[in-house]
């Protein structure tokens, strides 16, 4: 039987490059964001987990769909998918590391390989659409 982890993910591009976040204790970058809680909206829990996460305030009329991803977990056992709802937003605010992350950096394409399998399947995408160097 396989399993599905449903996360809700930001994507954040400057100067050619995407935003991405470590958690304390892991080797792995990501895309900023997280699993929704019961009832929340694709919006309202980008909101909510990128407060958390990187001090910032999402600005809810610039939120605009991505696309969804998927891949295998990594660290999980065989079978479990990660499903990544993907959405590009402006924001307020500074960044600045909160709670689990232990440090925000700009990745280029040529990080792919320091990123999660769902991640990697994105990095291909933003290089062909030539918004990720």
């Amino acid at each position: 039987m396989s399993k599905i982890i449903d996360k809700i993910a930001w994507i954040y591009i400057c100067n050619g490059q995407v935003l991405g976040a470590r958690s304390h204790g892991k080797g792995l970058y990501y895309l900023p964001g997280g699993k929704r809680e019961p009832g929340e909206s694709d919006e309202e829990t980008l909101i909510r987990e990128i407060k958390e996460e990187l001090s910032v305030h999402i600005l809810p009329e610039s939120i605009s769909y991505v696309g969804t991803f998927a891949a295998q977990a990594d660290g999980k056992p065989e079978g479990i998918t990660v499903k990544m709802s993907c959405y590009s937003a402006e924001f307020s605010g500074e960044l600045q590391p909160d709670s689990e992350i232990a440090e925000l950096v700009w990745l280029t394409y040529q990080d792919r390989d320091r990123v999660s399998r769902v991640s990697q399947i994105i990095f291909d995408q933003l290089h062909q659409e030539n918004r990720l160097m």
